[in-house]
């Protein structure tokens, strides 16, 4: 979630969010502009091509696209290129994804048998990919089970209801935990959250500081740090030095973690 300089624009802001769901005044604003621009091309497009009918049933007004660079989401482009590189080196014989995003899983598929698991899962097939419908809160799993985890942009949804998951301020702790009991040790862990000055931002999610993550997954060690920052740079943090992510606004706290022995 943003947050700005000015007192102002955070209110602005917050106001924003909350007629959002009902009414997007900047989508609109956005749009009426769009549609000027829209039909200067249609009709440049008519001039050069008379034959082509444009003004039909087919219309299709796509307005938001042009712009100097491709937007997209830091968190989600780097957190699953460094968990793809960590179970590509690592090779295990089988990797499970809870809840991360299903475009992972299936590219992870090509490269080692793997197990999706969401509350919500997607109906498809591929070779090699396995979809389960699944709670963090109760997977299905046996008790140190699993040699290669992935949960990521996961656990800060955990309790807020959000997903259609019950009400639970305690969430987090307990989704951790499960982890922590499906994963054998030695077993590795591969965990993002949002991170910064730990708040809850309801319902959409919660933000952690390290040592509130290194609490809840105790029963790891970690191994490498990394984090995506509030200007969507990928970084290494050192494992001493992890009160540096409590100054960011909404970074991303990437953690390969190891189960202890």
């Amino acid at each position: 979630m943003k947050v700005f300089p000015s007192r102002y624009k955070n209110i602005a802001y917050f106001l924003y969010r909350i007629i959002n769901p009902i009414f997007d005044p900047i989508k609109v604003f956005m749009g009426l502009y769009g549609h000027l621009w829209f039909f200067r091309d249609i009709v440049l497009y008519k001039i050069m091509d008379k034959k082509a009918r444009l003004f039909s049933i087919n219309i299709f007004p796509i307005l938001n696209e042009k712009t100097p660079l491709t937007n997209f989401d830091a968190h989600y482009f780097h957190q699953q290129i460094w968990a793809f590189e960590n179970i590509m080196n690592n090779r295990p014989q089988k990797h499970v994804d809870i809840g991360s995003t299903y475009q992972m899983s299936g590219y992870l598929s090509k490269i080692v048998s793997t197990e999706f698991v969401d509350i919500r899962p997607i109906d498809t097939k591929l070779k090699n990919l396995s979809i389960l419908k699944g709670d963090i809160m109760n997977l299905p799993y046996n008790d140190s089970s699993l040699e290669s985890v992935s949960c990521l942009h996961v656990v800060e949804h955990i309790g807020l209801g959000r997903y259609g998951d019950h009400i639970d301020p305690d969430g987090p702790r307990k989704a951790c935990a499960e982890l922590a009991r499906v994963i054998k040790k030695g077993g590795a862990l591969y965990f993002s959250v949002p991170v910064g000055k730990p708040r809850i931002c309801f319902n959409a999610h919660r933000i952690f500081s390290a040592d509130q993550v290194l609490k809840m997954l105790s029963a790891f060690k970690l191994i490498n740090l990394y984090v995506v920052d509030d200007e969507g740079e990928f970084k290494k943090v050192s494992n001493k030095t992890t009160k540096y992510l409590e100054s960011l606004n909404f970074g991303l706290g990437l953690f390969e973690f190891h189960k202890k022995k």
